[in-house]
Parts: structure tokens; sequence; C-alpha cells
């Protein structure tokens, strides 16, 4: 575990904040799934879950859906029709995507002393393990359709996925360094290069480094939405292993006594939640597949839980409960997402209030 603080005036002029995501929300954004890539065999499956997670969240906010195509549009509003979705609170906008994982090719929102900012940064397909061009422009593509208002957009060929930062909302971001660090990303850029951009664009006046932490199946190298999330800026909700015989045992051991080093910004210990580990879950190669509870989805009066069809899937509604009073608490069957190597978070991305109108 490292620490990194940045001092003030290495910040930009215009002071920034990213929000955390149990903040106010406009809406969230879904690129959902299409016949024209690697979800064609499922497809069904696929949208059945999208609109089961759209229906959770409209529910309490707007769903911005993008869809590939006309016909596309067509099947995505049977799919909500059928999961009694409110589709007064969808919109849905068309663009072409390679996959669903919005989490790591949408927009980033900060704050500015000018107001919102939208921060588009590269994506290149986790490390280039995949096909990226049009989820990489994605982005830019709705935003040029007038779809996220007249809040300024920011683009960078700094390539970042939005699920390998957590923010508390208050200039702290927790990140692994597995990810941060992969030659395949940002390979040019040393580590004091890379903090010095997440400073420049995502406030970052803290960065707490995990060097450890391992996912069988997980093909992000280590995305800490897989592994450890910020509830509140005191609490931490992580994956923990019981089962020593278990190849993540180990690993994520490491990753809990790295976390039970970290300080807050006021120098006191976090409040740690150890989260309930799922049995391994195969795909169908005999593969095992990165099944976490750690990926789930704050929304406004909320908190979106993925369940694996697990005996320990009530004890994390419990548990993940327990970190989000006065939210309901709603499960989401993931196992076509994690199928896919993502879950319930991978596949959202939340729009703080004031980027929908």
């Amino acid at each position: 575990m490292t620490t990194i603080t940045i001092r003030r005036q290495d910040r930009t002029t215009a002071v920034r904040r990213f929000p955390a995501e149990w903040e106010p929300q406009s809406g969230v954004m879904l690129t959902w799934p299409h016949a024209y890539g690697d979800w064609a065999p499922v497809l069904d499956e696929a949208l059945a879950t999208f609109a089961a997670i759209t229906a959770a969240i409209t529910r309490y906010e707007t769903a911005l859906i993008v869809a590939y195509d006309e016909p596309h549009e067509v099947r995505i509003r049977a799919a909500l029709r059928a999961a009694a979705a409110d589709e007064a609170r969808v919109r849905i906008v068309m663009a072409p995507s390679d996959d669903v994982f919005v989490r790591d090719h949408g927009p980033l929102t900060v704050e500015t002393e000018h107001g919102l900012l939208l921060q588009d940064f590269a994506f290149n397909g986790w490390g280039r393990k995949y096909p990226y061009t049009r989820d990489d422009a994605l982005t830019r593509a709705i935003y040029a359709q007038g779809t996220l208002g007249a809040i300024p957009l920011e683009s960078t060929d700094f390539v970042l996925e939005g699920g390998s930062v957590e923010s508390d909302g208050a200039g702290t971001l927790l990140v692994t360094a597995r990810c941060l660090l992969s030659p395949a990303r940002n390979p040019k850029q040393s580590a004091a290069d890379i903090e010095a951009v997440l400073a420049l664009r995502l406030a970052a006046h803290r960065i707490l480094w995990l060097h450890h932490g391992y996912l069988a199946g997980d093909d992000t190298d280590g995305h800490i939405d897989t592994l450890a999330r910020f509830c509140d800026p005191r609490t931490i909700a992580y994956c923990a292993c019981p089962a020593p015989d278990d190849e993540h045992y180990e690993e994520l051991k490491a990753m809990e006594q790295e976390l039970r080093a970290l300080r807050t910004a006021s120098g006191a210990p976090y409040r740690l939640v150890p989260l309930p580990w799922p049995a391994a879950k195969l795909d169908a190669m005999g593969e095992r597949m990165p099944a976490t509870y750690a990926n789930f989805l704050i929304i406004n009066g909320a908190v979106l839980v993925p369940l694996y069809g697990d005996r320990q899937d009530q004890e994390a509604l419990r548990v993940i409960g327990t970190c989000f009073p006065g939210r309901d608490v709603i499960g989401i069957p993931s196992l076509t997402l994690i199928a896919q190597h993502g879950s319930l978070h991978c596949a959202t991305m939340q729009l703080p209030r004031g980027v929908l109108a």
C-alpha cells in the first residue's frame, strides 16, 4: 500500500471535485447489449438483465440508454415493457458500441468553480484485449447529439477506465497499481505522471494505492470496483475470501492488510466491512468468472447489488444494506453479465445531479 499526497499547488487553478457515487444523481447511463458482438448468443438473457437493471433504476431516477440503431431501440423498448420499467424515466440515444461496460467508456463528471465538466478519457479495450474503437468514441458521439446538454466535455488521450478509480468525494481516490500502472494503457507515463493526471483531471490530492487484490477471470487488470469500494468517506467495503484453499485467499488477505493500514484524510483508520464471498462461478468453458459483491451500484435512494444464484446472496444484501442506512437494497441477478467478465457496476455509469436536464 502506498499513499500519495499531492500538494495544493500541483492542482489546477480551477478547484475541481470528483463527486462520490452516493451523492445526488440526475440519472444512470447504460450501453445496452446488441446482436453485433459477443452478446449475440445470449442476447435474450442479456436484454432481460439490462431491463431488470433499468426497471430498478427508474423507480428512483432517469435511465439514459445507448442503443446501437433503430431496430435495437425497438428490442430495448419491448424488453423494458416486459420488465415494467417506468418508460417516462427512460431516454434513449443512438450510437454504435462494441460492448456494454459503460463504466469504462462513459464520461466521468467533475465539479469546477464554473460548474460541471465531463471528462472523456481514452478507452483502449482494457489494454487492447478487445475491440474498442466504437466504445472509445461513444461519449463524444452522444455528446454531439446534445444528450448531455451544454456541460463542457474535455477529451484526453490518457487511458483511464471509470471502474479503476473510487472517489470519496473529498479528494481521495482508491486505485490499484496493477491496473493504473499497466504498460498496455499509458506506456510512456510514470507513476508520478499518472498521479499528476489524476490530480489535474479528478482533483485527487490523496491517492491510496493497493498493490494486492486478484480475481480469477478478471480481464481489467484489477479494477478497484470489483475489489474495494467507498461506502462513505470513512467506510470501505471489500472482498474477503475466508477459505485458505481458495486461489484468492492469499492475495485478498494481503489486500485486507493494506486496507487496514490506510488512513482517512484526518488520520483515522477506515471502517472496513468484509463482504461475503460467493462460491466459484464457472463459464461454459469451465473457467472461473470474477463474481464479487463489491460491484454494487449506488443510486438515489437505493443500492443495487449483483446476485449470482449463490447461498451468500442474501447475506450480501444484508451486509451491504448496513453500509447504506436509509437506502433500499435491491438484488439484480447478474450471472449473464459476469459470463462476459463484468458485473452490475461495470455496466452502469452514474450521472451526477445537473448532467441531465
